[in-house]
């Protein structure tokens, strides 16, 4: 394996600070219905999605978030037979509601023999299960990690409460980690950053970053920037992409703000940054510029403002 990327300790795991995310393959794209069918749409073999995660796993970052079903499980077979790297899988199931601490158990067994590491509840079990005015965790969420526990994995809490990870370590809860959202446009983040940035510096665990663009809202350099510079070095980033093109992106934009230099990445080109004058080719279109500057004569054809 490519142990470039840099890693943390979670529970006496290795890990990569960054993560592969899923949302982006599996049509959880907090946009819109449309947005959401053309993802699944796009991502309907398992074969496709390890396309993306396999460009994870060259560059050290092997691990993986997502819900638990067989789908993704099929998936990371293929990308650790392509590579030879053994990815490592956090679940955070929602099965509880409705059928109670049996669906939990099956659900937690399911995710043992799929092969997990690390089974959180998702934010559907956790948050309404955070109790703020005592500084603790519900009884039955207690439970369901110690289940996880019990079943040979690593418990965590998935949550957007920042109140999860202050309860949590108030109450002792046995947490290894706490998925949170955390990016420059507060998107899905219930209090402000800079409060949420406190709460993530005062955390006894490391805490698992999720949603550093926006759901897309935020560009890759802006949202990346943001979160490697106000987290802390045992933090970790968890994203999302939709081809292995945005994935070598990622992982090299974030590489350049933990080396603190800048970034090796094509910009994307359209025909208004022409009056730019930028004088070195592109590779993907060189005879757009040339030593005297942009040729006006050259057009992206109809579209590309």
């Amino acid at each position: 394996m490519n142990s470039q990327f840099p890693r943390t300790m979670v529970g006496g795991v290795s890990l990569p600070r960054l993560i592969c995310g899923s949302n982006w393959m599996l049509g959880y794209s907090h946009t819109s219905a449309a947005k959401d069918r053309f993802i699944r749409e796009l991502f309907d073999t398992p074969h496709k999605i390890a396309d993306t995660v396999e460009v994870f796993a060259k560059a050290g970052c092997n691990a993986f978030m997502s819900p638990l079903n067989e789908f993704i499980a099929s998936a990371l077979d293929e990308v650790e037979q392509r590579t030879g790297v053994e990815m490592i899988w956090i679940v955070t199931p929602g099965n509880y509601e409705g059928d109670g601490m049996d669906a939990w158990k099956a659900a937690v067994e399911k995710a043992r023999r799929l092969g997990a590491k690390f089974c959180f509840p998702h934010q559907c079990v956790t948050d309404p299960r955070i109790d703020r005015v005592n500084r603790c965790l519900a009884p039955d969420l207690r439970e369901c990690l110690r289940i996880v526990r019990e079943a040979g994995l690593i418990p965590g809490l998935s949550t957007h409460m920042p109140e999860a990870i202050t309860c949590s370590d108030a109450s002792g809860a046995d947490v290894e980690t706490y998925i949170q959202p955390y990016n420059a446009a507060g998107f899905l983040c219930q209090i402000e950053t800079d409060w949420l940035q406190r709460v993530i510096h005062g955390a006894r665990k490391p805490v698992m970053t999720i949603k550093p663009l926006a759901a897309g809202r935020l560009l890759p350099p802006t949202g990346l920037n943001f979160v490697w510079n106000t987290l802390r070095d045992c933090d970790m980033v968890t994203i999302g992409t939709m081809s292995p093109y945005e994935a070598e992106e990622a992982i090299e934009i974030s590489l350049s703000c933990l080396e603190r230099r800048n970034a090796t990445i094509e910009l994307q080109i359209t025909r208004s940054k022409l009056s730019l004058g930028i004088t070195e080719p592109l590779p993907r279109f060189p005879e757009m510029v040339s030593a005297a500057g942009p040729d006006p004569s050259f057009t992206l054809g109809e579209g590309g403002d």
